[in-house]
C-alpha cells in the first residue's frame, strides 16, 4: 500500500459516526479525511477532500445514502463506497449495490470486519457482510447488481460438494465429519474455494454459489 487509505464516513446519527471515526482513526493505513452528517454534506466535502473510500448509512434526511452513490459515480465511475446498514434493510443494501456500491456491512460489523471491508474494497474487490442472510443473498442474485468481471472458475466434485455444506452454515469440523476429511483438509479446500471466487467469507460464496447454479435457494432454508 502506498499511502493510507483516505476514508470519508456520512451518517446522520453523531454518536455511531463518532465511535466510528475514533476506532478507525487508530487504526494503521486509513486516514479518516473527513464526516458528512448526509448526502449533501458528503457530495460537498468529496468537492474538497480526495477519498479512497467511502462509508455511507442508507438512511439520511436531505438526501439519501443512496442517492448520494448515484451521484458520486456519476461524477467519477471509480469511486468506492460501502452501504452502512441496519439490519432490516434488505431492500435498500440490494438498491444500494445496484446503484453501484461495492460492498455493505451492518452497523453492528465488529472493528476487525470494518477493517477488512474497507481494505477489500480500497483493493477495488465486492464485500458482503458477514452476517448476510440467505433471503439477502437470494435477492442480490436476482437484481441487476452483477460484479462479475472475469471467466467462471470450474470446481472439482469435492470443491462442489464442500461449497453447498458451507452455504448450509456447517463448520470445517462438520463438513470434514460429514465427508470423511480432516478439519484442515476442509480449510484448505475452503481457502481455494475462496481465492477461485475472489470473495472473502462464507456470505460471498453463497452469493457466487446462488448465483451459478452451484446450490438452490430452497437448499438454504
Amino acid at each position: 500500500m502506498n499511502h493510507d487509505i483516505r476514508l470519508v464516513i456520512a451518517d446522520d446519527h453523531e454518536i455511531f459516526r463518532d465511535g466510528l471515526a475514533l476506532m478507525l482513526s487508530r487504526q494503521p493505513n486509513i486516514a479518516l479525511v473527513g464526516q458528512a452528517g448526509n448526502g449533501r454534506e458528503l457530495l460537498e466535502l468529496l468537492n474538497t477532500v480526495e477519498a479512497d473510500v467511502i462509508m455511507t448509512d442508507l438512511k439520511m434526511p436531505l438526501m439519501d445514502g443512496i442517492t448520494a452513490t448515484r451521484a458520486l459515480l456519476q461524477k467519477d465511475a471509480s469511486a468506492k463506497i460501502i452501504a452502512l446498514s441496519m439490519f432490516d434493510e434488505e431492500e435498500l443494501i440490494v438498491e444500494m449495490l445496484e446503484a453501484g456500491a461495492k460492498g455493505y456491512l451492518l452497523k453492528n460489523a465488529d472493528k476487525q470486519e470494518i477493517i477488512e471491508a474497507i481494505t477489500c474494497v480500497y483493493q477495488d474487490n465486492i464485500f458482503y457482510c458477514r452476517q448476510t442472510s440467505a433471503r439477502l443473498a437470494a435477492m442480490i442474485v436476482k437484481s441487476r447488481f452483477n460484479p462479475s468481471k472475469d471467466v467462471v472458475p470450474t470446481f472439482t466434485e469435492r470443491e462442489t460438494e464442500i461449497i453447498r455444506l458451507i452455504c448450509q452454515q456447517f463448520t470445517a469440523q462438520q463438513i470434514g465429519d460429514k465427508i470423511f476429511l480432516s478439519k484442515r483438509t476442509v480449510e484448505g479446500h475452503r481457502t481455494r474455494i475462496l481465492e477461485k471466487m475472489n470473495v472473502r467469507n462464507t456470505a460471498g460464496v453463497v452469493v457466487f454459489a446462488l448465483k451459478h447454479n452451484l446450490i438452490s435457494e430452497a437448499e438454504l432454508l
